[in-house]
Formats: structure tokens, C-alpha cells, sequence
């Protein structure tokens, strides 16, 4: 069986389109790497992306684009909403066939070690690859985000995994292995963000919401909105209309509306069906019946 794996770095940069485009000219001209997906957001000043591939293929396209936003990013210029202390943030590796999470952890370190050795860019690696309980979560390890790691990265419980203990205008990059993970987002008809603080606060694991639920209130100031961004780690375990049921009923406590929302990136088939399922109130059916009965289409 062929062995494939899906990449999905996520890059500081969602204004320039320019630049997105070259970084991602990296992927696209990988041999044996398929571009599945890009998502850029203004307000964030970020791009999401998605790649598949064998994993050699994967490694050495993700290298690329690597090597290429730490020439056409400087984040000593940047800013944006979303948290992030790299040209390249984060860069996590997702078994799809073939493969398990060891070797996606594998890769992980190959290519943490290469930037670290060839790029003079600190790499933390996090999730399924972290070498520390306390790096495990991306929001621990990006702490302090871009300017703050400045001086914590000195710090004997901030040292990198691989590469100096200095940041250059590169910053820093999170490298690692992880589930499949659906990134989910919910705008407020509201300019207070904190009232969008307050029901990311609520939703939350780590605050005492939801496990499988990271969120941040975060202000989308050039569309006229708050928006509650999520990382929905499980959906099974919480599927989307949980989440969204639960920002909704807490937005009308505020007397806030949902004016949209939206996935970054791919999605897990599944994950919509249950949506569908809730939603349309078809909870007989199976997810072929779904499927075969054109739900979509009603």
C-alpha cells in the first residue's frame, strides 16, 4: 500500500498576495505533492495550507515552502490578529494511509532538524511529537507569540528542540504530528470583542468548555465583526453544531447575532453529515442513506 500523508502549514501572511502565491509556487511545483487546499485571511494575515503526498514528496515540499517564507516574510513588519511567532508557524503532519502516527512524528523531527541546522530558525515540536507534556498544546508553545519569545526563548524552559536560541526575522516555527483537526469559524454581528473573548472563554477546554474545542475571540476590524476561531480537534467527540449551537445561544444572551461562518481547509466527510443529520432532523437515516437521498440537495 502506498503510503500518503497530508502537510498543512500554516504561513504569516494573508495580505500580499504575491507572496502567498510564490510560497506557494514551492508546492505546487513538488513532484509527487498535490496542492489540496489555501485559505488566506486579511485580518489574520495568515494562510492555511494543505498538501498531500507520499511522505518523502510531502517532507521535501514542506522544506521548500519553509525555506521560502523565511526569505519573503520578516516578522519584525508583520501583524495580524491570529497568534504567531513565525514565517512559517506551524507546520503539522496527519497520517491519511498507510501510515501511522509514529512515522508522521518521524517526519516531524526530520524536518524539524533540518530547519533548525540549515536555516539558523528555532524549532518547538508540539502534539503527537513534543519531547515535553508542557509542549504538547501549540497555544503553550507559541506563548508570548513572535516578540515575546524574543527574550523567553533565552530562558532554559523555552530552548528549542533544534536550531539557536535566538530568533531572527524568520521567528520561530511549531513542527508536528497530529489527528485530523477541523478549523471552524463563527462571526458576531458585533464590534465588541469582548464579547467575543467572552464566549471563546466558554466554549474553550482549557477554560472549561468544550475538550476537543480551542477557541480565541479575535477582532475582524475591516469587516466589522468579531469572530470566534476554533480548532475543533475531534468531531466526533464534538461535533460542529455542538460548537455552533453553544456560540449561538450564548451570543443572544448578549444580544449578539451569527452573521456567518466558515471551515479553513478540508473537512472530514463525516463531520458535514452529522451537520446535515442535525440540522435537516434525520437522525434515522444512516450517513449512506445521506449520501444515496441527495441531502444537499433538498
Amino acid at each position: 500500500m502506498v503510503k500518503i500523508v497530508e502537510c498543512i502549514p500554516n504561513i504569516s501572511e494573508g495580505r500580499r498576495t504575491e507572496v502567498v502565491e510564490k510560497i506557494l509556487d514551492e508546492v505546487r511545483q513538488a513532484a509527487g505533492v498535490t496542492l489540496l487546499d489555501y485559505s488566506s485571511n486579511a485580518d489574520h494575515n495568515r494562510t492555511v495550507i494543505s498538501m498531500i503526498g507520499e511522505p518523502g514528496n510531502v517532507l521535501e515540499a514542506a522544506w521548500r515552502l519553509i525555506v521560502k517564507a523565511a526569505e519573503l516574510i520578516d516578522l519584525d513588519q508583520h501583524q495580524g490578529e491570529h497568534p504567531r511567532m513565525g514565517a512559517t508557524d506551524v507546520v503539522p503532519f496527519v497520517p491519511v494511509r498507510g501510515m501511522t502516527m509514529e512515522e508522521c512524528v518521524d517526519l516531524a523531527k526530520t524536518l524539524g532538524e533540518r530547519v533548525g541546522r540549515e536555516l539558523s530558525i528555532p524549532v518547538y515540536l508540539y502534539e503527537k511529537a513534543a519531547t515535553r507534556a508542557e509542549r504538547r498544546n501549540l497555544a503553550d508553545v507559541r506563548r508570548g507569540q513572535y516578540e515575546g519569545l524574543k527574550e523567553s526563548i533565552k530562558t532554559p524552559e523555552r530552548t528549542p528542540d533544534y536550531g539557536p536560541g535566538v530568533l531572527g526575522k524568520a521567528g520561530a516555527t511549531a513542527i508536528g504530528a497530529r489527528p485530523p483537526l477541523v478549523a471552524f469559524n463563527v462571526n458576531l454581528g458585533t464590534t465588541n470583542l469582548e464579547i467575543g473573548k467572552a464566549i471563546a472563554r466558554g466554549i474553550r477546554g482549557s477554560s472549561g468548555g468544550f475538550v476537543n474545542v480551542k477557541a480565541l475571540g479575535i477582532d475582524l476590524s475591516e469587516q466589522g465583526m468579531v469572530q470566534i476561531s476554533m480548532n475543533m480537534v475531534d468531531t466526533q467527540g464534538t461535533p460542529l453544531y455542538r460548537a455552533l449551537e453553544f456560540i449561538k445561544t450564548e451570543a443572544a444572551h448578549y444580544g449578539v447575532p451569527i452573521v456567518g461562518s466558515e471551515i479553513v481547509g478540508l473537512v472530514p466527510l463525516d463531520a458535514m453529515l452529522d451537520a446535515a443529520t442535525y440540522y435537516l432532523k434525520l437522525h434515522d437515516f444512516s450517513s449512506e442513506q445521506i449520501l444515496e437521498k441527495r441531502v444537499f440537495g433538498f
